[in-house]
């Protein structure tokens, strides 16, 4: 006699007897929402904030949002900092502006405030010459104080702690024309990843911030846009992004 049997029981059957089911797909990782903020005197930020978006883009899962001034005086503004809560929905803030004499304490307090709050952020450049206040502030964020740099030649990068899981895999560099930071002070809460050097000048010239919880990390290269696009450029500061993230995984990061 033949017996209908229902689907329940064929799988049951299927089953027993070791035949493979077969499990849906694992969704894949969500992007990270990154905000990048681009601006202010000395750069050509209209291009890099792009080199910055695709470079990034194609190597990690993320989507970045552009916050661009066209002002390019030392005093740039951003109108977004304005708000108390500008950072809300964001996984990281690029911080890559210029403006060094924006010295409105309210306003840095409240850039600072979202990272203190726990958002993680990338620094890049000129960004560790913004907000002169004359107090520690922005540097005890940064992990950093540099005053000045050197003439536009080319820099010898070393990575100095290749055991990070930032710069592994990385290779030492050299860069076109580039402006080599000083470091007046690095804080005990900074950890060197790399040095750079010019002649007889060296210095640190990328490295991570712990700020309070928050991860920070920080690079003084990028002033020319042939920087910016250079392949090695963009490897280090997506893994830095990532890793601020504590997102530095197989995962999140994609070939470019």
């Amino acid at each position: 006699m033949n017996v209908p049997m229902h689907l329940p029981s064929v799988i049951l059957l299927l089953t027993a007897f070791g035949l493979p089911s077969q499990a849906p797909a694992a969704e894949p990782a969500k992007p990270l929402k990154v905000l990048l903020i681009t601006g202010g005197c000395c750069h050509d930020y209209a291009k890099q904030k792009d080199l910055l978006k695709a470079g990034i883009e194609a190597r990690a899962r993320v989507e970045i949002t552009q916050i661009h001034s066209s002002d390019t005086s030392t005093k740039a503004r951003f109108e977004i900092y304005e708000q108390p809560d500008w950072a809300k929905g964001y996984d990281a803030v690029i911080h890559d502006e210029c403006t060094s004499d924006v010295k409105d304490m309210p306003y840095v307090q409240n850039i600072l405030k979202a990272h203190k709050d726990g958002v993680p952020a990338v620094n890049l450049h000129c960004a560790m010459h913004c907000y002169r206040t004359g107090t520690n502030d922005w540097f005890e964020f940064v992990g950093i104080q540099s005053t000045g740099h050197g003439p536009q030649q080319p820099i010898a990068v070393t990575y100095v702690n290749q055991s990070h899981p930032i710069t592994q895999g990385l290779k030492n560099w050299t860069t076109i024309n580039e402006e080599l930071y000083n470091n007046v002070r690095v804080l005990d809460t900074a950890q060197a990843l790399a040095r750079g050097r010019q002649g007889e000048s060296e210095y640190v010239v990328s490295w991570t911030n712990q700020y309070g919880k928050t991860r920070i990390f920080s690079t003084t290269l990028g002033h020319n846009n042939d920087t910016v696009a250079d392949p090695r450029y963009l490897d280090l500061v997506t893994r830095g992004l990532l890793w601020s993230c504590n997102k530095l995984n197989d995962e999140y990061s994609k070939q470019p």
